[in-house]
């Protein structure tokens, strides 16, 4: 399996968690990439109820798989099932509106769509079809473990409202598929007690339950304890935004799926491919490659730019799609070139007014209580965080995320063996450590952006690339 060895994250070993879970009941749980499918082969359930402790789970289960390389996020090559899939259901939107996603190529309906129709005796052979992660929690359950809601949100499958595989879904990708993949489960779901395996193989407590396993994206919203209006923004190599939405509106950008620590409520993804690369490409350019220089020119122009805008793509974008540096001056007219302050200014400013008006466009709406919870390497610059702060109009906190997919599932664990009494998530880690307050927004700052969010998102659609495919990759 390509991603087997990360399926299991060992027993939790955070202390505050390890209170709270004491010694007789240890939940096991993990996280894996989203999106990885496994086909167990006809009779494979007897294999996993029956594995004798005396061997090895790699050589108990080597006959188990129909498909032996299976496919994982990375996989990109389904662009004709894509396109299938959306022309089945009337088309990208609509397909967005019933599974929370336009299709994309690495989703697991579409990797299933072309295992059928290229290898249709394989599909045959097939009598369960997991996510890599109800494949991990099969092997500590001894039986076919069920797709949790959240996880089976990312496979152009699940109608997210109602919480069902979707019928017109199934039908375009593979027929009989629904007695493959079974019902999905809610995400806090304690799906049985531990195999007698690890009980007798690895010393295993009898009382251990195992909680539905989840994908890491998912995994991280738990870990960093986001609550009803918060969203998390983490400034990498690629910009990422996780956002807790109550009635989210799908869009063809983003993703939208079910919430894994409220079953009521959802969560959007945002990625941003022109990230870090390109803010450290622009203080190269125009700060001599110095943060310190970079974040007093940005101090150095007023908050706005005097209507000044930029969108900085060196690599075609993901949201929206387009390339190539375009630059407006406050008449909206198109200019070559910005003074090195302006240009960093508008570089900061683009950013995270691109990522206000995307998640405004799922449904997001900042509320008197959001908090914005900032990680990665841009969340150590105090003058980037204001930007951040200011066009969001929320105060701006920092957390320690090294980690964050690991520490959800911990949290998770608990969560999954109180969750049937009403206990929320938030509850269950109060003890935990707090977000640290980094900046506030300036006074008057609603008042001055909100009409550069307008103009921004108009001047967006001029720079907008019109793709050939009808499945982007992302």
């Amino acid at each position: 399996m390509s991603e087997s060895h990360s399926l299991y994250q060992g027993s939790v070993k955070n202390s505050s968690v390890e209170q709270k879970l004491g010694t007789a009941r240890q939940p096991q749980l993990t996280q894996v990439k989203q999106h990885g499918s496994v086909y167990w082969k006809k009779g494979s359930i007897q294999i996993l109820k029956n594995a004798s402790p005396e061997l090895p789970l790699h050589q108990l289960l080597k006959a188990c798989f129909a498909v032996s390389n299976s496919p994982i996020w990375m996989d990109s090559s389904t662009t004709s099932q894509c396109s299938n899939l959306e022309k089945a259901v009337g088309g990208a939107q609509r397909l967005a509106a019933i599974t929370g996603s336009r299709a994309y190529e690495r989703f697991t309906g579409n990797q299933i769509a072309k295992i059928y129709s290229q290898n249709p005796e394989v599909y045959t052979q097939t009598e369960r079809i997991s996510l890599v992660s109800s494949f991990a929690a099969s092997l500590f359950l001894g039986a076919y473990a069920p797709i949790d809601y959240s996880d089976g949100s990312g496979m152009n499958l699940l109608q997210i409202w109602e919480k069902v595989w979707s019928a017109s879904c199934l039908d375009a990708c593979a027929p009989g598929l629904e007695e493959k993949l079974r019902s999905p489960v809610p995400s806090h779901s304690v799906l049985g007690s531990i195999s007698p395996y690890y009980i007798q193989r690895y010393g295993f407590s009898p009382d251990c339950k195992v909680v539905a396993f989840t994908g890491d994206n998912p995994a991280s919203l738990a870990g960093m304890r986001l609550q009803e209006g918060d969203i998390a923004i983490s400034l990498g190599t690629s910009d990422t935004l996780f956002l807790w939405i109550q009635e989210p509106t799908p869009a063809l950008e983003g993703h939208i799926l079910c919430n894994p620590v409220d079953s009521q409520t959802f969560m959007a993804l945002l990625c941003f491919k022109n990230g870090s690369l390109m803010r450290e490409r622009i203080r190269d350019d125009c700060a001599s490659g110095s943060w310190d220089e970079f974040s007093k020119a940005l101090s150095s122009t007023v908050a706005g730019n005097n209507g000044n805008l930029g969108f900085y793509f060196d690599v075609m974008e993901i949201t929206p799609e387009a390339v190539g540096i375009h630059r407006f001056n406050s008449d909206n007219q198109k200019v070559s070139d910005f003074p090195k302050e302006v240009e960093i200014r508008a570089l900061i400013e683009g950013q995270f007014m691109a990522k206000r008006i995307h998640a405004e466009k799922l449904g997001y709406k900042v509320m008197p209580r959001t908090r914005i919870l900032a990680t990665g390497g841009a969340s150590h610059n105090k003058k980037i965080l204001q930007v951040l702060s200011d066009v969001f109009n929320a105060p701006v906190y920092t957390i320690d995320t090294a980690n964050s997919a690991c520490l959800g599932s911990a949290y998770r664990a608990i969560h999954g063996l109180v969750a049937e009494t009403n206990v929320s998530l938030a509850d269950v880690v109060k003890l935990a450590p707090e977000p640290r307050l980094a900046v506030t927004p300036t006074t008057g700052a609603e008042e001055l952006y909100r009409p550069l969010l307008k103009r921004y998102a108009e001047l967006e659609q001029k720079v907008i690339y019109n793709p050939t495919s009808s499945c982007p990759a992302k």
